[in-house]
């Protein structure tokens, strides 16, 4: 009879043990934010409880979009014509390519130099939308009047001029990882245009010791740029916006020469390859210009309303923002916080495939400054400026709707914000929902009250590359909806 007994009482535990072991993976694989352990939901003595969210779609204006871009980033350049929910994207490329070194010459004997040909090559990095359509990029003169390089612009206001069409190239994006065989230069990943061959001589004649008639352009490099200004690059036609690399090995434009050796026979002129290329450090300077069309779409119709929006688009730097309001937070009866996620899901269309997300971000409001400042007490910045992005929740994790598409789902820890505010120490602000390149905000390390310092937080690697459709406040395709959990426990 005791070992009846004793059996019995065995098996109870291990199917409470067993019960117990389920319910923690349950709740801590729903709250999955760096592995942080929380008290399992028993509804005894721990519970949660989701309030609603409101989000409102609007877009970024020139004026509120202060961009920069740095030639360290990747630059784009192609159009996207045909996104069914964001339109039309145009991007632009301008920069300038140089020289080695200044005072800078091609041969001892200029006049002895004999083109071949001259070609603009970029290092390709990647495309943002459909590989398969023409791109046709044309390659252009910036003209002498403009103030490219005299001054810097934003990614919404970099649109230089163009003077003299250079050359021209069709072709589809997905070749462009293809291997390419020229002289002295086997390599992937390029974007070669062929320029004119007067463009060609023109930089031959330039050289600095052609006797009598030299006009001095590799003298110095304000003497070059008096000379020439810059390439400006546009397509006119694709889906797509190809990434690209300024400073890699493979941008350059390659002027390729004979030299005739003293009118030697031809077949003994000896072939060679000058490369202009980037040079960083401000002895070269790039724009990256970005235009957003939203005419007839979606953003445009529920941009800027006064009712929530049941779907939220989110497009990256230049593009469109929402902003969060959650009505019942500042209501909420003092507790222990153990959990508060914002949580939002992708909403599926097969045109995700071609224009994923990127990584999304969320900041405050705060109208007593007013200016937007870093989540209180949840986005942290070390000493050496390194920032807690990923625990905070920027980054997408993966899941199934529930029709059994792959799709994406945010879940951002604002634990300790929300701690504070159910404390009455911290005020409930109205949030911001982007996907920036970074931005410069308010930071504040402690309480309310102690001093708040500009910062600057990088949380893309590029402009342009990303967007994505989530749920707004009401359910959409059955449970999915933007909404705060929390998990607490009573005081």
């Amino acid at each position: 009879m005791k070992h009846k007994k004793l059996a019995l009482t065995l098996g109870a535990l291990i199917i409470a043990a067993l019960v117990l072991l389920f319910s923690c993976r349950k709740i801590n694989e729903a709250t999955t934010l760096g592995g942080d352990l929380i008290p399992v939901v028993d509804n005894i003595y721990t519970f949660d409880t989701s309030l609603d969210v409101f989000a409102y779609n609007d877009t970024f204006s020139i004026a509120n979009d202060t961009t920069r871009y740095d030639n360290s980033f990747t630059h784009f350049l192609g159009q996207i014509n045909n996104d069914p929910f964001f339109g039309k994207t145009d991007a632009k490329l301008f920069l300038e390519l140089k020289p080695p070194s200044f005072k800078y010459t091609f041969s001892d004997v200029a006049d002895s130099l004999h083109l071949d040909s001259v070609v603009l090559i970029l290092q390709y990095v990647q495309t943002f939308g459909d590989t398969i359509p023409d791109q046709t990029v044309n390659v252009y003169e910036i003209p002498q009047n403009s103030d490219f390089g005299d001054t810097t612009y934003t990614i919404r206001q970099s649109n230089y001029p163009k003077g003299a069409l250079l050359g021209s190239r069709s072709f589809s994006p997905i070749v462009l990882n293809d291997s390419v065989k020229a002289y002295k230069d086997t390599t992937v990943n390029q974007l070669r245009i062929r320029l004119s061959d007067a463009f060609g001589q023109r930089l031959l004649n330039y050289d600095t010791l052609t006797s009598g008639g030299g006009n001095g352009a590799y003298v110095s490099d304000s003497a070059f740029r008096s000379h020439f200004k810059g390439f400006a690059l546009e397509s006119v036609s694709g889906n797509a916006i190809m990434g690209f690399d300024l400073l890699g090995a493979n941008t350059k434009l390659a002027i390729y020469y004979k030299d005739d050796n003293g009118d030697s026979p031809v077949e003994k002129w000896d072939t060679t390859v000058a490369y202009f290329t980037f040079q960083p450090n401000g002895y070269s300077f790039s724009a990256n210009y970005m235009e957003r069309d939203y005419t007839n779409t979606p953003v445009a119709a529920t941009a800027g309303g006064a009712e929530p929006d049941d779907v939220i688009y989110i497009q990256n730097t230049p593009g469109t923002f929402a902003t969060i309001k959650i009505p019942d937070l500042p209501n909420l009866s003092n507790r222990i916080v153990h959990r508060a996620e914002l949580i939002m899901e992708q909403i599926y269309d097969v045109s995700d495939t071609l224009f994923p997300p990127a990584k999304l971000y969320l900041d405050a409001y705060d109208s007593s400054v007013p200016a937007f400042r870093a989540i209180p007490y949840d986005l942290s910045i070390d000493a050496s400026g390194n920032t807690n992005l990923s625990s905070f929740g920027v980054n997408p994790l993966n899941k199934q709707d529930s029709a059994g598409h792959n799709v994406k789902t945010w879940r951002f820890n604002i634990t300790r914000y929300v701690q504070h505010v159910v404390n009455d120490t911290e005020p409930a602000y109205d949030l911001r929902l982007s996907s920036p390149l970074y931005y410069r905000e308010l930071y504040r390390p402690g309480p309310v009250g102690s001093t708040s310092t500009f910062a600057n937080i990088f949380v893309n690697d590029a402009i342009g590359n990303g967007r994505v459709r989530l749920a707004g406040g009401k359910p959409v395709n059955g449970a999915q909806r933007m909404r705060l959990r929390i998990v607490y426990s009573k005081i």
